[in-house]
């Protein structure tokens, strides 16, 4: 009976259930309040910030660099390959129109061939120095062997018409003019395809998000931790606010938005720079060497009188090329221009092409009427001809390169500027975020002593 009543006792009471659980709730809330929890966090949020600081900065780092190597090597680069394929079309164009009128042309233009084959010459060097993928060093090679070639043939070519051999189809400024339309030619235009699209995809690494939402994603995670041990922190010691903590969550948030708008300022005007700039800089540079090829047809036709109408669809096919219109090289860079001198230098460029193609038209039709002193006339004469309007059209489309290329210097220089001291904000904001968190946690330590 004792035994049964003691059991009843035991299971009836309340107490004897509930006594445990305050036990248990003390022991976990002297657990999570034992300076080992503490020296927990604090390792966990130092670890953190020095996490973002490592990871923001070397993608600070990665970006500023890109961005630096867009403005200060890939740029310099697509211009020598620019500028070389323009060289070698113009050297052409200017040698042989040079020997039409006479066989002994003005000094004017010899040294203006000269120059042009001496700015070749300077951009195949700095071409090879720089190096290159294996289409590219293929095609310097070729142009390094091809362009003594071309000069010597162009040479010899002087020579002979000095002592008075007649300019005819066949001769060896012929032979010359094609060497360059054959070997020099097409790999200067491999040489700048490559180039240029190096100078795209620097424009793509310095403006790539992925690791930028990287950086932000640990940021983010970053500032939960905060406030969880912030609201820890006031639960366990009624305190509302921690300084430290405070401070390093500013500092967190300064930093996280400092690198987005950066990042995001730049990318606008690398953006610009490649869009406005260099995009449309491009397409004028292919747009002017088929402007000088078709010149340059037009003279060889006037010199071979083969009867061969290969000349004339050349300047048909070159002509749609080149533009205006849809899908040519001078509308595409007429649609991407942001206004100011390059605009304009492009929309009196399409008006004076279309004019100008009507004139070389005529010289054809002239010389399939074999009337080939006026077409001759109509090639080079002082009045309305065709060399009247390809100067001009010429001086034009250049005229808006330079401009284009203002456009890429000056917003590719202000983005590169723009993250260059991103890498330093960032650690720099780390390493205080670090000794904030520190500072909080060790003030909370030194009450346990």
């Amino acid at each position: 009976m004792t035994a049964t009543l003691s059991e009843h006792s035991a299971q009836g009471d309340p107490a004897s259930h509930s006594a445990p659980k305050p036990v248990g709730r003390a022991l976990r809330r002297r657990t999570l309040n034992t300076p080992g929890t503490l020296r927990a966090l604090l390792a966990g949020l130092v670890l953190l910030s020095l996490a973002w600081g490592a990871l923001g900065g070397w993608v600070a780092s990665q970006h500023s660099s890109a961005a630096g190597a867009l403005v200060t090597v890939d740029e310099p680069l697509s211009s020598d390959a620019r500028q070389m394929y323009e060289s070698i079309a113009d050297a052409d164009v200017t040698i042989t129109a040079a020997y039409l009128p006479s066989s002994q042309p003005p000094l004017s233009q010899l040294r203006h061939y000269q120059s042009d084959i001496q700015t070749a010459e300077g951009d195949l060097s700095a071409l090879q120095a720089a190096g290159g993928g294996q289409a590219e060093t293929t095609a310097l090679h070729a142009i390094a062997n091809g362009l003594p070639v071309y000069a010597g043939d162009a040479a010899t070519a002087e020579s002979m018409y000095a002592d008075g051999y007649p300019l005819t189809g066949g001769s060896f400024l012929q032979v010359a003019s094609e060497e360059a339309h054959l070997v020099l030619l097409p790999n200067a235009r491999t040489v700048f395809t490559q180039e240029n699209d190096a100078l795209t995809a620097a424009s793509g690494q310095a403006t790539d998000l992925p690791t930028i939402i990287a950086a932000l994603v640990l940021a983010v995670i970053t500032a939960v931790v905060l406030y969880r041990a912030q609201r820890w922190l006031a639960r366990r010691t009624n305190r509302v606010l921690s300084v430290g903590l405070a401070l390093t969550s500013v500092l967190l948030v300064g930093s996280a938005l400092w690198l987005t708008a950066s990042f995001l300022s730049a990318r606008s005007d690398l953006d610009h720079a490649i869009g406005q700039g260099s995009g449309p800089a491009a397409n004028l540079a292919l747009a002017d060497i088929g402007v000088q090829q078709i010149r340059g047809d037009a003279v060889l036709n006037v010199i071979s009188r083969s009867g061969s109408a290969s000349f004339q669809d050349d300047f048909q096919s070159t002509s749609k090329q080149v533009g205006p219109g849809a899908g040519s090289l001078l509308s595409s860079a007429a649609a991407t221009q942001g206004g100011g001198q390059g605009a304009s230098l492009v929309t009196a460029a399409e008006r004076e092409a279309t004019a100008w193609y009507t004139a070389n038209n005529s010289v054809y039709s002239l010389g399939n009427a074999s009337q080939y002193a006026a077409e001759r006339n109509a090639v080079i004469g002082t009045g309305a001809s065709s060399a009247a309007g390809y100067s001009a059209l010429d001086g034009d489309i250049r005229g808006a390169i330079q401009a284009d290329e203002g456009v890429f210097t000056s917003a590719a220089s202000s983005g590169q500027q723009t993250l260059d001291p991103l890498e330093a904000v960032v650690i720099v904001a780390s390493l205080l975020m670090a000794l904030g968190c520190a500072w909080a946690f060790s003030r909370r330590l030194a009450e346990y002593r």
